[in-house]
C-alpha cells in the first residue's frame, strides 16, 4: 500500500475522470487560506492563474489550448449578481437564456435551447444533470455561493476528452476545500422583483445560506452546505396568436376574435385541441377555449439544497472525498412544453480519489419528479373534465346557427358560440377549479391528466492516468520530461423505472414496468509534446465512444499552442470532432401528449411509424388548401361533395415522412486563439478567438401521422379527419449540414488603485445551410453579445462596487412551438459592498436589470423584470 497509484491502477481500466479541481488553493498556507478577501483588491492578475477544464490537467490560464474562460473568487465577488450562477451571464462567449427565475440554461457557440443537451455542467467534475433530461436545472443541485472557489467555461465542443455530449461546451464549478477553507459562514439575500409588473404586485425573494467547514488534523476534513431559496417565478404571458391565418379564408382576422386562437402562453388551445366545424356553409377552424399559463401554474418558488463531504488524506499527495448532495425544488420548467416542478427531489452520491499519477471518481445521481405537472396538458383536461370535445363542438355548432338565424354577424355569431359551449366550464380561482387541478395533477396520463411522474438513476464510473508520470517513475525512468501521456476509460449507465406513460420498457421479452438501462462506454488517449523550451505545445488525442445502440464512435482532437518569447504571447490552434449520443427522453419517450404520441427516434420505439406517416407539416398545409377550397365553391353541391372534390384536388400535396431511426449528432470544429498579458505584470489581458464549426445529423423533433388504412389511395381522405389517423410526434435527425462561425474578444485591465475594467464582445453567425429543410434547432443566438464592467473591492476605506452592461442583438428563433423574432435588449446590473475587517461581515446592495426594462431571453419563456437585493455576508474566506 505505499505507493496508491500502483494499488489503484486497475480502477483505470473500467473508469475516466472529468475535470478534476484544481489545487493550487491548498498550497495555500493557514494564513494566505484565511486572508480576508480585499487583501486581493490591489494584486495584479495573476499570470501563474491555472485552469483543469480545458484538458483535464492543471495548466496555465494562457497557454490553454483552446478557449477557456474563468471566473476567480475575486470576479465573483465583483459581480453584481446575485448568484455565482447568474455572473456567467456577463462571461465572453456565453449566451444564457432564462425560462425561469430559478432556472437558467448556459450555452455557446449557437443553437440554444431550453433543455440544452449540448452543454454539459460539472460539480468539482460530476456531471450534475437531471437524469431523464439529460441536461441540469440550472443550479439546483450545485454548489452555494459560499462553497464556491471558481467557475471555468469551455465554450465549444469538448467531447473529444469529457464524452458527456459536451459538443456545444462545459462549465466545470470548483468548490472550496475543507482543509484550506474552515469555519462557519452566513449569508442571508432579502429582494424584490415583479416591480411595475402589470401581471403581478411586487414579491419578495429570499435566500439563506450557511457553510461550516473544519480539518480534523492533517488527515481528516468535513464540510456542511445549506442553502434556502423561495421567490416568486417571472410571469410567461405572451397573448400573441400562433396561429392568425386560421381562418382568413373564412373572412376572420388573426387574434382574439379568432374562433382558432392560440396565444403563445394559453394551453389547451393548440393544433390537437382544434376541429374544422362546417358552418353555413363554410368550412371554420375553431379550437377550446384553453387556459392562460398564470391560471394553471403556481409560481412560488422554492429551493431547498445542501451537501455534506468527507475528505481524507492518508498522505500529502493523495486524497479520498466523499460527497452527498441533495435538492428539492418547486419551480417552472420548459422543455417542447412548460412544465411545473413541484416537490422534485434530486440525490448524488459522488466518490473521489486523486493521486499524483491516477485520479478517479464515481457517482450516483437519482431523479423523482414528485408531483410535477405539464401545463399544457393540465389545461388540455382541465377543459375535458368539463366537456368532452365532440360535446363541445356540437354545443358551439348549434350556438352558431341559432345566432346567426338571430341576425347577428359571423363574428358576433362565433363570440355567442364559445360562450354557450364554455357554459358551466372551471373558472380559475374558484375551489372546484383548485379541486380538479390537484385531481389532474395525480393522473399520469396525458390524455386524461397531467402528472410527471418519472424516476431515473445515473451512474457514472471514471478514472485517467497520468502514463507519463507512472512510465517515469517505474519502467521509464529515462522518458523524456517534456513527452506526456495520458490515458483514461468511463462507463455510464442510465436506469429508468417506467411509469407507462412518460416511459415504458420497449423490449417485447420483458415487462413493460420493468426497469430500462440504457448504457455508454467511452475512453481516450493522449500525446502531448512540449518543445524549444516550452515555446510549442503539441496534443493529440483520441477519444473513443460505444453506445448500447449505436456502433463505436471516434473523436480526435488535436492542439497546438505557441508562445514566442515566454508567456506574454500565446497562439492556439485546435481542430477536433464530438458525438452527441440520443438522450434519455429523445430515444425512449413514451407520451401521450394532447392525442399526439411523443414517441423515442430509436427503431426499439418507433419501428415502422416513420415508413407508414406523412408530415404534419403538408398535412396542415392540405387542409388548409381544403378548407379554402370548400370556402370559396359557391356551388349548389351538397357539402359532402364540395369536401370530397377538394381532398381530390389537393391531395398532391400530402408529404410521406422523409426522416427516419435515430442517430448520434456530430460536429467538426476548427478554432484559432491569441492570448497575451501585457504591460507590466500582465495588467492588461487580452483573449481573441474565432470558429468554424460544421454540424450533422441534429437531434430535432418531427410531427408526422399515420392514416388509419392499409390502402395508399385512402390517405388523403383519412388525413383530412383527425378521428382516422394517429398522431405522432418523433425524434429524429435533421437531413441538413449546417456550418456556423463565430468569435470572441475580450478585454481585462487593472487600473491603479485597485480598480478592474473588462470589456468582452461575443459574434455568432450561422454560415449556410445544405438541404435546408427547417428541422433542425434553430440557431437561436443573437448575432452580437457585449459585455462592459468596472469594478473595485475597496474603492474607499472597504466601500467595493461593480458594474456590468451586458446588450445582446435581437434574432430569430426557431423552436418547435414558436418561430419569431426575439428583440434585442440590454440590461444594467450593479452593486455596492462594504467590507468589515472584525467581525468578518460583507455588506452588498445590487440589482440585475436595474433599469428594471422588462425582457424575453427567447420566445414563449417569461417577461424578466429587475430583482433588487441586498446580502449579508459572515466568515467568508
Amino acid at each position: 500500500m505505499s505507493n496508491p497509484s500502483r494499488v489503484f491502477w486497475p480502477m483505470a481500466t473500467v473508469a475516466c475522470l472529468a475535470a478534476w479541481p484544481t489545487r493550487a488553493a491548498e498550497a495555500q498556507t493557514p494564513a494566505q487560506a484565511k486572508a480576508s478577501p480585499t487583501d486581493t483588491t490591489r494584486r495584479p492578475i495573476a499570470l501563474g492563474e491555472v485552469v483543469v477544464a480545458a484538458s483535464r490537467v492543471e495548466e496555465s490560464l494562457l497557454k490553454s489550448p483552446v478557449t477557456v474562460e474563468k471566473l476567480t473568487a475575486r470576479d465573483l465577488r465583483l459581480a453584481p449578481a446575485p448568484s455565482f450562477f447568474e455572473a456567467i451571464e456577463q462571461v465572453k462567449s456565453v449566451q444564457v437564456i432564462s425560462p425561469s427565475l430559478g432556472f437558467k440554461v448556459i450555452n455557446a457557440r449557437g443553437f440554444a435551447n431550453t433543455t440544452n443537451v449540448r452543454f454539459a455542467q460539472l460539480v468539482d467534475g460530476v456531471d450534475n444533470q437531471a437524469p431523464h433530461i439529460g441536461g441540469p436545472i440550472g443550479n439546483a443541485l450545485g454548489p452555494s455561493d459560499l462553497d464556491i472557489a471558481s467557475v471555468e467555461i469551455v465554450p465549444g465542443t469538448a467531447a473529444a476528452l469529457y464524452g458527456l455530449s459536451a459538443i456545444n461546451g462545459l462549465a466545470n464549478f470548483s468548490t472550496k476545500s475543507p482543509f484550506t477553507s474552515e469555519g462557519l459562514s452566513l449569508q442571508q439575500k432579502t429582494g424584490v422583483n415583479h416591480l411595475g409588473d402589470a401581471s403581478s404586485q411586487a414579491k419578495l425573494y429570499a435566500e439563506t445560506s450557511l457553510r461550516y467547514a473544519r480539518a480534523l488534523g492533517t488527515r481528516w476534513a468535513f464540510k456542511l452546505n445549506g442553502t434556502y431559496t423561495r421567490g416568486y417565478d417571472w410571469i410567461a404571458n405572451d397573448l400573441a396568436d400562433l396561429y392568425p391565418q386560421g381562418n382568413t379564408t373564412a373572412g376572420l382576422p388573426g387574434g382574439p376574435a379568432n374562433p382558432a386562437y392560440d396565444p403563445v402562453n394559453g394551453y389547451g388551445n393548440e393544433s390537437s385541441n382544434r376541429s374544422t366545424l362546417n358552418l353555413g356553409g363554410k368550412s371554420y377552424a375553431v379550437a377550446r377555449t384553453g387556459y392562460l399559463e398564470k391560471d394553471v401554474v403556481d409560481y412560488r418558488l422554492r429551493n431547498l439544497k445542501g451537501d455534506a463531504a468527507l475528505h481524507f488524506r492518508p498522505n500529502a499527495r493523495t486524497e479520498l472525498a466523499y460527497t452527498y448532495r441533495v435538492a428539492r425544488l418547486d419551480n417552472v420548467y420548459q422543455r417542447s412544453n412548460r412544465f411545473r416542478l413541484q416537490d422534485y427531489v434530486l440525490q448524488q452520491h459522488a466518490l473521489a480519489l486523486a493521486t499524483p499519477t491516477v485520479q478517479a471518481r464515481a457517482y450516483l445521481t437519482r431523479e423523482n419528479t414528485g408531483r410535477s405537472y405539464n401545463l399544457r396538458s393540465m389545461a388540455e383536461n382541465l377543459d375535458r373534465s368539463h366537456k368532452p370535445d365532440a360535446q363541445w363542438n356540437r354545443d358551439y355548432a348549434a350556438a352558431w346557427n341559432a345566432a346567426v338565424q338571430a341576425g347577428q354577424t359571423v363574428e358576433e355569431a362565433h363570440a355567442t358560440a364559445r360562450a354557450a359551449a364554455d357554459a358551466g366550464r372551471l373558472q380559475p380561482g374558484t375551489e372546484a377549479f383548485r379541486q380538479k387541478l390537484r385531481e389532474l395533477q395525480d393522473i399520469n396520463n396525458w390524455d386524461q391528466g397531467a402528472a410527471l411522474r418519472v424516476r431515473a438513476d445515473l451512474l457514472h464510473a471514471e478514472a485517467q492516468a497520468d502514463l507519463g508520470r507512472a512510465l517515469r517513475n517505474n519502467l521509464l525512468p529515462r522518458l523524456p520530461a517534456f513527452l506526456d501521456f495520458r490515458a483514461g476509460l468511463d462507463h455510464r449507465t442510465y436506469v429508468i423505472v417506467p411509469d407507462g406513460n412518460y416511459f415504458i420498457n420497449p423490449d417485447p421479452k420483458k415487462d413493460q414496468f420493468s426497469n430500462l438501462a440504457y448504457r455508454k462506454t467511452g475512453g481516450f488517449v493522449q500525446a502531448g509534446a512540449r518543445l524549444w523550451h516550452d515555446a510549442l505545445r503539441l496534443t493529440a488525442t483520441v477519444r473513443a465512444d460505444k453506445n448500447d445502440y449505436f456502433r463505436l464512435r471516434l473523436n480526435p482532437r488535436f492542439t497546438a499552442v505557441v508562445s514566442p518569447g515566454g508567456q506574454q504571447h500565446n497562439f492556439r490552434l485546435s481542430y477536433q470532432s464530438g458525438y452527441r449520443f440520443p438522450s434519455l427522453f429523445e430515444g425512449f419517450s413514451n407520451v401521450n401528449s394532447g392525442q399526439v404520441k411523443r414517441i423515442g427516434g430509436l427503431r426499439v420505439m418507433s419501428d415502422g411509424v416513420f415508413e407508414n406517416s406523412y408530415l404534419r407539416s403538408s398535412i396542415d398545409a392540405f387542409n388548409a388548401a381544403v378548407t379554402a377550397a370548400v370556402n370559396a365553391n359557391t356551388s349548389s353541391a351538397p357539402a359532402a361533395e364540395k369536401r370530397r372534390q377538394a381532398i381530390e384536388s389537393n391531395k398532391g400535396l400530402l408529404r410521406r415522412n422523409p426522416y427516419t431511426y435515430l442517430r448520434p449528432e456530430h460536429i467538426r470544429s476548427l478554432e484559432l486563439g491569441y492570448k497575451a498579458a501585457l504591460l507590466p505584470q500582465g495588467r492588461l489581458l487580452l483573449d481573441v478567438d474565432f470558429y468554424y464549426n460544421r454540424y450533422r445529423d441534429f437531434i430535432a423533433q418531427v410531427e408526422a401521422y399515420v392514416p388509419k388504412t392499409n390502402n395508399p389511395d385512402s390517405a388523403a381522405i383519412y388525413l383530412s379527419n383527425r378521428a382516422t389517423q394517429n398522431r405522432y410526434r418523433l425524434w429524429t435527425n435533421s437531413q441538413t449540414q449546417v456550418y456556423n462561425y463565430g468569435g470572441s474578444a475580450g478585454v481585462r485591465y487593472e487600473l491603479p488603485g485597485g480598480y478592474l475594467a473588462g470589456a468582452n464582445a461575443t459574434y455568432a453567425r450561422l454560415a449556410r445551410t445544405e438541404s435546408g429543410d427547417g428541422l433542425e434547432d434553430g440557431f437561436n443566438t443573437p448575432r452580437w453579445i457585449y459585455n462592459l464592467s468596472l469594478g473595485n473591492e475597496n474603492a474607499y476605506r472597504g466601500l467595493g462596487f461593480g458594474i456590468n452592461y451586458r446588450w445582446q442583438a435581437s434574432y430569430h428563433s426557431q423552436t418547435f412551438l414558436v418561430t419569431g423574432t426575439v428583440p434585442a435588449y440590454a440590461t444594467l446590473d450593479a452593486q455596492l459592498s462594504y467590507q468589515v475587517p472584525t467581525p468578518n461581515v460583507r455588506l452588498k446592495v445590487g440589482a440585475t436589470n436595474l433599469l428594471n426594462r422588462y425582457y424575453e431571453s427567447f420566445l414563449g419563456g417569461p417577461s424578466v423584470g429587475g430583482l433588487y437585493y441586498v446580502a449579508v455576508s459572515y466568515g467568508l474566506n
